[in-house]
């Protein structure tokens, strides 16, 4: 029975593992991630998202038609109850260079943010900031981050609800300083996908303890929200994601993306385009000197009624 079990896993790993390398090579190709000669700097956190994109972005190292280096770098924070030993164990078995930065951000976030308030913002900043130096120091040429598809579609409906902006996580983002490009291999892959994959796996999960346990959180409850439209309407999220890769800024109502001020008609413009010239109505059999209603069918019979046929008058 065991037996059978390790064979069913095996191929569940197998095909997840071809789903996700599927979708993370095709988000490296449609968004030109990663080049030929890049030094990719795979930023762990110890979490399942960060262990899955190392794992994939390695699987593809061995088959892509590049040649790429991976480094992989995880900043302890200095939170209390970090298993320090935990990354270094799992990454000596992978036979890759990697870098363990020790900075307290911690006590920083502890001693600016008040009890009970987020502390995600203000962590997020000064991880950022270190682990963008880090990048520079080493030469790495991209920063991979782990966010996926549902982290990315999460940021979306945060900035609406609770920013008042249409912004996301761009799968490919210049920094702000111009130093440093962001890249997310994970841009196309479904958590649940990532977090089956690495139950599999038995990646060494390591908890945050600093903002993971702030239920409040309203990323939290985007994701209740989120979760229910998955549940109950199969699909809405697929297509909520295709829908932030088709935007038509003309048919929106940001002025700073579309130039709504300056738009006017072409009084030269012939009247056809959006329709056939054969649906057009007779307009210019119309009397429209009178107000009142206008048969636009009946104008156009009458005018197909009293058309003369100028081949079959003519007489040489």
């Amino acid at each position: 029975m065991s037996e059978d079990l390790s064979k069913q896993q095996t191929s569940r790993i197998n095909k997840l593992q071809r789903k996700l390398r599927g979708e993370v090579g095709k988000a490296i190709a449609d968004y030109n991630m990663i080049e030929d000669g890049d030094r990719v700097m795979c930023c762990l956190s110890g979490g399942k998202d960060s262990y899955a994109m190392l794992d994939i972005l390695l699987n593809l190292q061995q088959r892509a038609p590049i040649k790429f280096e991976i480094v992989a770098v995880n900043l302890d924070q200095k939170q209390p109850g970090f298993p320090e030993e935990v990354l270094p164990a799992y990454l000596d078995t992978l036979n890759i260079p990697y870098h363990i930065l020790e900075k307290d951000t911690y006590s920083v976030v502890r001693e600016k943010i008040p009890e009970g308030q987020k502390t995600c913002s203000l962590c997020s900043r000064l991880r950022r900031g270190t682990l963008y130096g880090f990048a520079q120091k080493i030469g790495a040429t991209k920063i991979a981050l782990g966010h996926h598809r549902d982290d990315i579609i999460e940021t979306l409906f945060l900035n609406m609800f609770f920013a008042g902006k249409q912004k996301a996580m761009p799968p490919k983002l210049l920094s702000d300083d111009g130093a440093n490009v962001i890249i997310r291999p994970l841009a196309y892959a479904r958590e649940k996908d990532i977090a089956e994959y690495a139950e599999l796996k038995a990646f060494p999960i390591i908890p945050c303890n600093l903002c993971g346990s702030q239920e409040n959180l309203k990323r939290v409850e985007v994701k209740e929200m989120l979760k229910g439209w998955d549940e109950h309407h199969p699909g809405r999220i697929e297509s909520i994601f295709t829908a932030m890769q088709n935007t038509s800024p003309s048919q929106g109502v940001d002025r700073e993306q579309f130039d709504f001020v300056s738009l006017e008609r072409d009084a030269d413009a012939p009247l056809k385009g959006e329709v056939a010239e054969s649906e057009l109505p007779a307009f210019d059999f119309l009397d429209v000197a009178n107000k009142g209603h206008i048969d636009l069918d009946a104008a156009a019979k009458r005018r197909s009624e009293n058309k003369i046929d100028v081949v079959s008058t003519y007489t040489p």
